[in-house]
Formats: C-alpha cells, sequence, structure tokens
C-alpha cells in the first residue's frame, strides 16, 4: 500500500490555517432535499447520482479554501458508517467495510483534481458515536468502546486516510476507547466532543475534565481535540479562562443555531442562524483559543458560514 500522504506529519498541527466542511446532513436533507435515513450521509455512496452528490457537496468548500490559500480537512462521508448504525440500515459488516473504503475512494479523487501547495488537503477517517450524538444513552465500559470501534478504524488504518477523527462524542469512556484503538492502529486520532447550551457534556462533565481524562487516560495520544455539534455561545464561557489545557483544543465544528439539542430533535425546520455573526463569532474564540487551527460548522452550517469564517480568520495561526 502506498503510504498514506500526511499521516506521519498533520499540516494542520505546524501552525497552518485549515478549513473544513460545515453541516453536511442538514445540508442535504434541508438544501437538497435528500433523504438520509438515520442522518447516514455514506447511504448516498451507493448510487452514482448520490457520489456525484456528494463530490458536488465536498468541491464547492474547497474551492472556498483554495480561494483563501487556506488548507482544507477532508472529513469522509461516514460518521454513521459503524455496526449499530449499519445493522439499522440494513449493512452487513462486508458491506460496511467496502462503505468506508469508498468513502475514502471519493476523498482521495478530490485531493488528486484540488490539492494545490497552498491549499493542502488531509483526509480523516470520519467516526461517529455508536449511540445518539445528542444522547448518551447506554454508556460503554472503556474496553467496550475500544472493541467496537477498533473495527472501523481498522478499516480506516488499511486506506490512504491521513488519521480518524471522532465526532460528537457526548462521555468519556467512548472518547478514551476510541483513542486506544486508534493508538493500536498506529492512527493519529481527533477527539470532538459535544457540549450543552451549558458548556457541559450530556453527561455533566465539564469540557476541562473530559479534555484532561482523555489525555491521562492514553497518555495523550489525540492530535488535538474539537468540539462541535454547539453553538458559540453554549461553549464561549467554557474556553475563556487562558488554562494551559485549551492549548489541546486544535478544531472547531460549531452549529449555526442557539437551540439546545433537545430542541434541534424536535425541530421540523431549519434553523440556519447569521452566517456573519457566524463568523464574527469564530473570530472572537480564536482570540481565546489561538491554537485552533481547524474551523468548519456542524448543525445547520453550509458554504455561507465556512466563507464568513474564512474572512474572519484566514490569517496565518501564531
Amino acid at each position: 500500500m502506498t503510504k498514506p500522504k500526511y499521516r506521519d506529519c498533520l499540516p494542520q498541527c505546524l501552525n497552518r490555517m485549515f478549513l473544513t466542511d460545515g453541516g453536511m446532513e442538514t445540508t442535504l436533507i434541508y438544501h437538497e432535499r435528500i433523504e438520509l435515513p438515520c442522518f447516514a450521509a455514506f447511504t448516498l455512496l451507493r448510487t452514482a447520482k448520490g457520489v456525484e452528490r456528494l463530490r458536488t457537496y465536498y468541491s464547492r468548500y474547497v474551492g472556498l479554501a483554495r480561494q483563501a490559500g487556506l488548507g482544507f480537512v477532508l472529513e469522509s462521508p461516514t460518521w454513521r458508517a459503524n455496526a449499530d448504525w449499519g445493522d439499522k440500515l440494513g449493512y452487513s459488516r462486508a458491506e460496511l467495510v467496502q462503505v468506508n473504503c469508498q468513502g475514502v475512494e471519493l476523498m482521495l479523487e478530490i485531493r488528486e483534481q484540488f490539492e494545490t501547495p497552498r491549499t493542502p488537503l488531509v483526509i480523516s477517517g470520519n467516526i461517529g458515536p455508536r449511540g445518539d450524538g445528542y444522547d448518551a444513552g447506554r454508556i460503554m465500559s472503556v474496553d467496550e468502546a475500544q472493541a467496537y470501534h477498533s473495527e472501523q478504524i481498522g478499516t480506516f488504518q488499511d486506506t490512504q486516510v491521513d488519521l480518524v477523527s471522532a465526532f460528537t462524542l457526548n462521555y468519556v469512556n467512548e472518547a478514551i476507547g476510541i483513542a486506544r484503538a486508534a493508538q493500536v492502529a498506529r492512527m493519529p486520532v481527533v477527539i470532538s466532543f459535544t457540549l450543552e447550551t451549558d458548556g457541559r457534556l450530556p453527561t455533566g462533565e465539564t469540557l476541562k475534565q473530559a479534555i484532561i481524562s482523555v489525555d491521562e487516560a492514553t497518555g495523550g495520544a489525540p492530535a488535538y481535540y474539537m468540539i462541535n455539534c454547539a453553538h458559540p455561545s453554549h461553549f464561549s464561557g467554557a474556553v475563556a479562562s487562558g488554562e494551559d489545557w485549551l492549548k489541546r483544543i486544535g478544531g472547531l465544528r460549531a452549529n449555526a443555531s442557539r437551540r439546545s439539542h433537545a430542541e434541534l430533535d424536535r425541530a421540523t425546520d431549519l434553523d440556519d442562524g447569521n452566517p456573519v455573526e457566524f463568523g464574527h463569532e469564530h473570530s472572537e474564540l480564536r482570540r481565546m483559543l489561538p491554537h485552533v487551527t481547524v474551523l468548519g460548522g456542524c448543525c445547520g452550517t453550509d458554504h455561507r458560514h465556512v466563507q464568513q469564517i474564512a474572512l474572519t480568520c484566514g490569517a496565518a495561526v501564531v
């Protein structure tokens, strides 16, 4: 196998600014009017038309990064492509391996087409929680979480992905299990927690407690941490202290909406907030979090929000 391009040295960890995409699932559902069962974008990989929809989606964001002279992290459309969600959607284990690999192949094709020296394209194997991102539900032990997520991480290990990134995690044990599984696979890993309106994980831990706990349990395995699926106003207070642990936060993918997770879960409309305001909020967040190098969006965001981030935060990281 050809050696993955950036696996041994992630350029977003070298004081370079990177964009990533916005809220893929909400964009596809509300703007493109595409049905995504269980919020699973990977189901589009089944058909040529679906693949082209995904290619168009990613290409628009990469174009923004190229225009701004910034790097870009390509997150594979595999957030739901793990065993339990695959079972709900009628995918066998072999079919899940295939679809995870197909997602990576699409990212490789996009990189081949669009990468330039000014805009490196890093490929991330995207991992989601075993359960619902908004509700921890049944909490796994660390060992159970490691065993569960090792399957998807093992698939990514044998591809050209540069790292694996686990998003919308809502309790510490699952984060530790994923980080340990990535360690065994010798894969760089990013851990992204989701937060409630009070800036805490759904299970009640503070973000500080969660990051320190994962670092202590894994010997600092994550390349960096991220926050996703929460509005900037929900967590700005949690990152305002200036304490050393904040240096471990390297990326943000915030929601456009100020609604709580419970409100979003009940919503039948898309709250896309104010893209210009969203950009300015990220400028303020980066003042508090100068080590953040990766910026994109989550629920309700689209290319307009990421474009505003590029305009307000596109200067080199210091």
